[in-house]
């Protein structure tokens, strides 16, 4: 029975130390199925890696264990064999073959309308980043959702996605990959749910001590229900001002928003010109952390003044403001 314990130990607990998410394996959409396919064709080759490899090196110890009646045995010095070299190292590289060919393959066809879906016309959907929130918004409906995000069931959805702040992470697991988001730049992805259910996405790249509660909900639903939530949040949800986002971008956890407008209307923060909406000196804890460098096209200056002296403002800064007041949340 100890035997046993210990051998059931050995085994359960790289799996709950490995921070594995499960989900992968639990596609929901096409998207996530062929990355899983990708993961079980690699799991495969790599379990056969280390049961021929585990294996020669049980055998091998065993054969040329050191016994009584070769204690005094002196191999004679051999050149080696010229067949097995060739095939120790043939075997690795047709490995990496099989490994990297379906990984292309599959890395290309994620750039695309998934397929089965190539005549559907898509749904975009654009994804703004910011400490420690997900801003969702619908250009083609005129609507914009913070930390949620609704989707129509089997229907292809064009993520655009950047960040107001730092560079992050996002990810679906049940529905697909991740792909970074970056200020000043936009990277798309294509996701589709097969059925109607809820799916937690997540950030998962650090980025200051927020990030591991950086999460959001996305709701796939049936097209009818898709089409009145769109009208309810029209007829309901409040408009968002510019200073409101403004506010929202500070580095704060949030609840669910919902507006009826986006906030495309004045700034794509995927723009290479677009103004940056960083406050860097909330990010402080107490005490002077290091200089804080200010940004000629930070929201907050007006566009004829030029910052002439970025060291004596950041010097004034860290004598003034420690950061007592904020913690993050």
């Amino acid at each position: 029975m100890k035997k046993f314990v210990l051998l059931l130990t050995a085994l359960v607990l790289p799996l709950v130390l490995s921070g594995c998410n499960m989900v992968v394996f639990e596609p929901q959409g096409p998207v996530a199925r062929s990355i899983t396919e990708l993961i079980n064709w690699s799991l495969i080759w790599m379990l056969l890696v280390v049961v021929v490899v585990f294996g020669l090196f049980g055998y091998i110890v065993w054969k040329y264990r050191e016994r009584p009646e070769n204690l005094d045995y002196e191999p004679p010095e051999e050149h080696g064999s010229t067949l097995l070299e060739i095939i120790w190292t043939g075997i690795p590289i047709l490995i990496v073959i099989a490994l990297t060919i379906p990984t292309v393959k599959t890395l290309y066809a994620l750039e695309e309308t998934p397929k089965g879906y190539e005549e559907k016309e898509p749904i975009t959907i654009h994804v703004t980043s910011a400490d420690w929130k997900w801003i969702f918004s619908y250009p083609e409906q005129g609507i914009e959702t913070v930390n949620y995000v609704n989707i129509p069931e089997d229907t292809p959805v064009l993520f655009k996605m950047t960040s107001a702040s730092t560079m992050q992470s996002f990810w679906v697991p049940a529905l697909g990959g991740q792909k970074y988001t970056m200020p000043k730049m936009e990277t798309e992805m294509y996701l589709v749910a097969d059925n109607p259910g809820s799916y937690e996405g997540q950030n998962t790249n650090f980025n200051g001590r927020g990030y591991a509660d950086m999460k959001f909900e996305v709701l796939a639903q049936t097209d009818e229900e898709f089409d009145q939530w769109v009208e309810d949040v029209k007829k309901t949800a409040p408009k968002l001002t510019e200073a409101e986002y403004e506010d929202l971008l500070k580095p704060t956890h949030l609840g669910r928003l919902t507006y009826s407008n986006t906030h495309l209307e004045w700034v794509n923060h995927a723009d290479p010109n677009s103004k940056a909406y960083t406050n860097p000196e909330l990010y402080r804890g107490h005490g002077y952390q290091g200089k804080t460098f200010e940004e000629e096209d930070n929201y907050k200056n007006n566009d004829a003044n030029v910052i002439e002296d970025h060291g004596h403002n950041d010097h004034e800064e860290s004598e003034d403001n420690h950061g007592g007041g904020h913690h993050g949340h």
